[in-house]
């Protein structure tokens, strides 16, 4: 299943797929003609089936449109096309063996902040010790099998209770989800944002501002800050997304790399100390660091 029906969805004719993203993306015919080096008239053909599009023709659109990679495969299946974006394993012997291992590295590299690799599903494929160890209290079943970045931060049981001023963070979060719901039209995004939009906001802590007064949002000087509990602590973060430029593949397109840097000298200090235990615990175990 797709959004609004789209990938009921792959026996849909091109001609509307191709209307319903560009109504998505605000564009009239024309000026996605322009920008595509088309005409208007061409697209209407198309969009009503009075003409079959080229492949070259479905990928100007598409790129124009910012249509995720996956879908540009599903415009040209539905136009009698093989895929022509490839899709692989990222498992630990897949196809993307060496782009996990290259992933994994990097995760040691930032460390001792926190950094996971999720999917365009949110879904968390690799993290890192320091992530790990932040989620030490959350429920088991918001752990296994795949954890859910969306769910281990907004459930009732998982680190919802432990963030302060958690309405200004759950509204940041809900409004990314929001716009990556949109970009994608996902019909899991679309699941997963009404899932976790229902679950109980915790109740504020004593003198804490919940109200439309968003001013303190604004005290830390350049991004919003994530402030959490953790061991008798409150941690400040701040997040910074990666991804891999110029994808041309479907899993890789839809990786991202979240990096948590700490936002002040204390929080700098506590994850240093958090790093140091983890490295001896693991020393006393035996256990061989991937550095």
């Amino acid at each position: 299943m797709r959004y609004n029906g789209w990938h009921a969805g792959r026996s849909q004719g091109v001609g509307s797929l191709l209307r319903e993203w560009r109504k998505m993306r605000r564009m009239s015919q024309l000026e996605l003609a322009s920008r595509a080096d088309s005409s208007a008239r061409h697209i209407s053909f198309i969009e009503t089936g009075r003409a079959s599009p080229s492949r070259n023709i479905l990928l100007r659109l598409a790129d124009q449109m910012d249509i995720p990679i996956r879908e540009r495969n599903v415009l040209l299946v539905a136009a009698g096309f093989a895929p022509f974006f490839p899709e692989n394993s990222f498992t630990e012997t897949g196809d993307l063996s060496v782009v996990r291992e290259e992933l994994k590295r990097l995760l040691v590299a930032y460390e001792p902040n926190p950094v996971f690799i999720r999917d365009a599903q949110y879904r968390v494929i690799e993290a890192n010790r320091a992530f790990h160890a932040l989620m030490s209290d959350v429920a088991e079943h918001l752990l296994l099998p795949s954890p859910n970045v969306m769910r281990l931060t907004m459930h009732p049981e998982g680190l919802a209770p432990r963030i302060h001023k958690y309405h200004l963070w759950r509204a940041h979060l809900l409004g990314r989800l929001r716009h990556q719901l949109t970009m994608s039209g996902s019909e899991t995004l679309r699941e997963l944002y009404e899932e976790v939009s229902h679950y109980p906001a915790p109740p504020p802590r004593h003198g804490e501002n919940t109200g439309p007064d968003r001013d303190d949002a604004f005290r830390f000087p350049f991004a919003l800050p994530l402030l959490m509990e953790h061991e008798g602590q409150v941690l400040s973060f701040v997040s910074a997304v990666m991804s891999l430029s110029a994808p041309t593949e479907v899993t890789v397109s839809e990786l991202e790399v979240e990096i948590f840097l700490p936002a002040n000298p204390e929080t700098a200090q506590a994850l240093q100390a958090m790093g140091e235990r983890i490295t001896r615990m693991e020393r006393g175990r035996g256990i061989r660091s991937l550095t």
